[in-house]
């Protein structure tokens, strides 16, 4: 009697024709990442005059509908609309991010590398940004800007 052969995903064979999926870092619990509102809260009469900032200021007139809320006015920020606790400041990819400076700082995400990922401050050198990305591949930690700075350079 022949068997058929099975399809193995973690035999060796397999990560020889497959080599790019060998080793990705992935979040612990992946998500689908729910907002309450995407819009923002502008701030009143923000389309009524060019001065004023569409920037979310409390309203404080003494007779105002809007301060009042009254029925047909824009919506006030409230607790309510706060994101669920377990899926805030995730991204898309389900990480959160942190931001590094230095290969010191990157040696935190070292028990939680599937959780947060490391993302480059923009004021750090490109000698600096190379040392932490060689660092965070040596303690397998997802970094979302390593492209960021170093291929313009070497472009030039």
């Amino acid at each position: 009697e022949l068997k058929q052969p099975t399809r193995d995903f973690l035999s060796g064979a397999f990560f020889l024709f497959f080599p790019h999926t060998l080793k990705m870092v992935m979040p612990v619990n992946k998500r689908k990442v729910l907002k309450k509102r995407t819009k923002r809260f502008n701030r009143m009469h923000f389309d009524r005059y060019k001065c004023v900032d569409p920037s979310w200021r409390r309203p404080h007139g003494i007779d105002g509908r809007f301060r009042r809320r009254f029925r047909g006015m824009q919506k006030h920020p409230k607790i309510g609309y706060r994101n669920n606790r377990k899926t805030r400041f995730m991204m898309p990819d389900g990480f959160k991010k942190f931001l590094v400076h230095n290969v010191e700082e990157l040696d935190v995400l070292l028990l939680h590398n599937r959780v947060y990922a490391a993302e480059i401050a923009s004021n750090v050198s490109i000698r600096t940004r190379r040392a932490i990305l060689e660092r965070a591949k040596a303690l397998d930690v997802k970094v979302t800007n390593k492209n960021g700075r170093i291929t313009k350079k070497e472009s030039e």
